[in-house]
């Protein structure tokens, strides 16, 4: 939309330039002195490319960030430069030099590496997969997989992302943040379901989650996926906090509710508490 009508020297009616979109990312008064807003805005530029969005043109790239056009050029071009993003076209995309920055990550967290082995002992004594992840927002990422000998229709490896609230690995992790955190993040989803068993509502959400951390383990039955049913337990750090969660997965035509909670639970339990004593 044109800007509003002012009058020169001459007389003559003009119109002033409309009022230029402000950067979601720009300086905040009380924010940290020693905040980077640069930086944040590359960043946020790197975050917007997903699954839906692999590549997207500058524009797109400028709206998803919350940047103006300007910004999200220099952001793109210098990313480009770095390595972190290619151009086709109009089109930007991730470059696979990307992966140095979350591997970096996988590899100061000495953890993982501990976790391995006795992860894949779990995998092969009970024929199932076995599965290490972060809870990151709303999400959890997988940062350790070792999956059955057996093709499950849910593809997940290092680096997937799934909804925290509608997985067990996720609800063994959101219980140790305080009620108040909990109803933030709860309240910045959509809820959608994913199958007729998906909780869809906020209080029986909030509650399963809450009553998950007091019993010490979760366990999901076909909410995120019809058939797939889940159990986990959390990774805790000598301070108390959950760091991450281990869990086993299963069809829920070759285990019970039951055997998950008989069988599968105090293995899991007891490996996690392995893990947990390699946690710096």
């Amino acid at each position: 939309m044109s800007g509003p009508l002012r009058t020169g020297k001459s007389g003559k009616s003009r119109r002033t330039a409309p009022a230029t979109r402000r950067d979601t990312a720009a300086e905040d008064p009380d924010r940290d002195k020693e905040f980077m807003t640069t930086l944040a805005k590359g960043l946020s530029v790197l975050g917007s490319f997903d699954k839906q969005r692999p590549a997207m043109t500058l524009s797109q790239a400028a709206d998803v960030a919350g940047l103006s056009r300007a910004t999200a050029r220099r952001v793109l071009r210098t990313l480009a430069e770095l390595g972190y993003v290619v151009q086709d076209g109009r089109q930007f995309a991730l470059s696979s030099n990307i992966l140095k920055l979350g591997f970096a990550y996988l590899a100061t967290q000495n953890w993982i590496d501990q976790a391995a082995p006795v992860m894949r002992q779990l995998s092969e004594e009970f024929q199932e997969s076995c599965s290490a992840a972060i809870l990151q927002g709303t999400e959890v990422v997988y940062v350790a997989r070792m999956p059955a000998r057996r093709i499950m229709s849910v593809g997940i490896a290092v680096g997937s992302r799934l909804p925290a609230f509608h997985t067990a690995i996720g609800r063994a992790q959101l219980g140790y943040l305080d009620e108040a955190e909990i109803w933030r993040r709860l309240k910045s989803i959509r809820l959608e379901p994913y199958t007729p068993s998906t909780i869809t509502d906020l209080q029986a959400l909030f509650d399963r989650v809450r009553d998950d951390r007091v019993q010490g383990f979760s366990l999901v039955d076909e909410e995120l996926e019809r058939g797939l049913r889940a159990i986990a337990v959390p990774i805790i750090d000598r301070q108390g906090d959950a760091i991450a969660a281990l869990n086993m997965s299963s069809h829920s035509t070759r285990t019970t509710r039951n055997d998950m909670r008989e069988r599968f639970l105090p293995r899991l339990q007891a490996v996690a508490g392995q893990i947990s004593l390699a946690v710096v």
